[in-house]
């Protein structure tokens, strides 16, 4: 039944150094697994082809950081499909799978890796995996293939992320790939993998490695080790390690709030609904209460193992509160119970009014922050169809005769016999079928800062300390599924002569569709209520760089924001404008 496309990937590397080995950094890993299926012709996996993709990560930015790589103990056909060196956090940024074939390359490390993948006779040691890639040799080996200093890596900035391989025959088609990725592919293929190679694709490879304790935004694994994984826990927690170095990530505190939101703001919260499977014959709906008022998602549909988000589009109050959000699922599924929001309000802190006595001889630039960016989201929709399978339901009947006949004397007889007879009929023994609709949606913008046109010296990107700026920030959305996706609501600046601290100005927003223009909100200090800020009169010549963080595009799959900047050149005071003369004599 199933639609399937064509390729998908693969991975493998290698580790080298022989030299005394010494412990170095924590490693953050778990695992488990279970029994693995009979494989077919066109469909198996190998116990042993496996290996693991490893990419360095900035641990504040969650940035990649050089080359990602894939290292293995085999060596797997260069002609393999595959999508390339993509880390699992790249995937849930919002970056797609790009299946690809041939030019496949990997490592093989000079130091063995363990067994990675448990099969049904032999179970991975997670402990040999954790010594391994806390090594100091494999540590150092690892710096070498990802282009950064060693010292660098292990000074607590950074994190080394270990995601387990499998290198598989899919529908006669050798690919490599990691959990991340066959959980993405099965979505594609509208769960036609997971039918045919889910003991391995859908169990024993993503839980191969997962976290222990949180880290890097991934929460400890707490579901089953055994069973099968659905795609959306496979994409959001399993098939992934972690080794840190010096600091002990705290894990998230029990009572934080699921949701921040801004007051005022319309919003996407969404649940993950599992359990069964819903289909038309036993569908499941979802009910959100939200301050007295019931929102009903009927026809959440997904097949058996799988998922389906639910959501509900909202406004948030006008003012500063936490809510309570009650999620009730009719029909079988379950789903997270209580949802619990924490509205706040941006607006009221702006800078005070600049005086022209101001001073700031300590003044040091700060670095320009970077909040949470995510441009881009995916999500999806199971919808059902009916496969139909008639078969002939027999119901045998005995036919009865009776034949009459006269013998030569004249007697009468009478012989009665019967024959068989299927007065049977058709049913349909049909299943539901389900394909999934992928859609996504993206954001861009752009930041322009420009002196405002009452600095009299003013160039088109030069000015005076003292005078003004004026901000312009435009944003759009593109997405595929325009009634679940809202256009970029909120935007905040901050300003260098506060180290991007204590103040800020939320922005006024003009929103037309699925696009949003910003700019500052009049200035209550300026004569002409112009749309300003006050550069302060102790700025020194340099660069001026205001700092934006765009906010508020909401999705099913979470918030979408941007980092922004622009700059002008402050050259000068504003008191050079000014000069004192003797009065003219009359």
């Amino acid at each position: 039944m199933k639609r399937l496309l064509p390729l998908l990937l693969a991975l493998v590397l290698v580790i080298t150094a022989i030299v005394p080995a010494y412990a170095t950094g924590d490693g953050n890993f778990d695992g488990g697994g279970g029994s693995m299926g009979d494989g077919t012709k066109t469909n198996y996996w190998n116990p042993g082809m496996d290996g693991v993709r490893v990419s360095v990560i900035h641990a504040d930015s969650q940035a990649v950081t050089g080359t990602v790589f894939d290292l293995t103990n085999k060596v797997p056909s260069t002609g393999l499909a595959h999508f390339g060196k993509v880390s699992k956090l790249s995937y849930n940024t919002g970056k797609s799978i790009a299946p690809k074939a041939g030019n496949y390359t990997y490592i093989n490390p000079s130091q063995s890796l363990p067994k990675i993948i448990s099969t049904s006779s032999s179970k991975a040691s997670i402990a040999a995996i954790r010594s391994y890639f806390t090594d100091e040799q494999v540590i150092r080996a690892i710096a070498g293939y990802v282009g950064i200093d060693f010292d660098l890596l292990i000074s607590g900035d950074y994190r080394i992320v270990v995601e387990p391989l499998a290198y598989l025959c899919y529908n006669g088609q050798q690919f490599a790939m990691t959990a991340t990725e066959a959980a993405l592919y099965d979505q594609i293929v509208n769960g036609d993998l997971r039918k045919k190679l889910g003991t391995l694709t859908h169990k024993n490879l993503p839980l191969a490695i997962f976290l222990e304790e949180a880290d890097l935004g991934y929460a400890a694994w707490s579901g089953s080790r055994t069973e099968k994984a659905s795609n959306g826990d496979i994409i959001s927690s399993l098939g992934i390690g972690i080794v840190r170095f010096n600091e002990v990530t705290t894990p998230p505190d029990p009572g934080e709030y699921d949701y921040e939101y801004r007051v005022n703001t319309e919003v996407i919260t969404s649940v993950e609904v599992r359990g069964g499977q819903s289909d038309p014959d036993n569908p499941v709906s979802v009910r959100f209460n939200i301050q007295g008022r019931t929102y009903t998602v009927s026809n959440v549909y997904y097949p058996d193992g799988d998922s389906q988000l639910a959501w509900v589009r909202w406004r948030t109050p006008t003012e500063p509160c936490v809510i309570t959000i009650s999620v009730s699922v009719y029909g079988g599924g379950s789903a997270q119970g209580t949802i619990t929001c924490n509205i706040v309000d941006l607006d009221g802190n702006d800078p005070p009014n600049p005086l022209a006595d101001d001073r700031n001889n300590g003044f040091r630039p700060a670095s320009v922050p970077q909040k949470e960016q995510v441009t881009s989201a995916s999500w999806g929709i199971w919808s059902p169809w009916w496969q139909e399978n008639w078969e002939w339901v027999e119901n045998w009947q005995k036919c009865w005769h009776t034949d009459r006949w006269t013998d030569a004397d004249g007697k009468t007889h009478r012989d009665r016999w019967y024959h068989w007879v299927d007065n049977g009929w058709w049913e349909d023994h049909g299943w539901w079928e389900f394909d999934y609709n992928g859609y996504s949606a993206s954001l861009t913008a752009s930041m322009r800062i420009t002196p405002d046109e009452k600095s009299p010296t003013a160039t088109a990107s030069t000015l005076k300390s003292g005078y003004g700026v004026q901000e312009k920030v435009t944003a759009k959305v593109t997405t595929n599924q325009s009634a679940a996706v809202t256009a970029a609501q909120n935007a905040v600046t901050y300003f260098p002569e506060f180290g991007y601290e204590n103040y800020w100005r939320l922005l006024e927003a003009d929103i037309s569709g699925r696009s949003t223009t910003f700019q500052f909100k009049a200035n209550p200090y300026s004569t002409y209520n112009r749309r300003t800020h006050f550069t302060p009169i102790w700025y020194p010549d340099a660069s001026y760089t205001p700092y934006t963080w765009l906010l508020d595009c909401w999705t099913p799959a979470g918030m979408l924001s941007m980092n922004l900047t622009d700059s002008v050149t402050i050259r000068g005071n504003l008191w050079e404008e000014w000069h004192i003369a003797p009065a003219k004599q009359r």
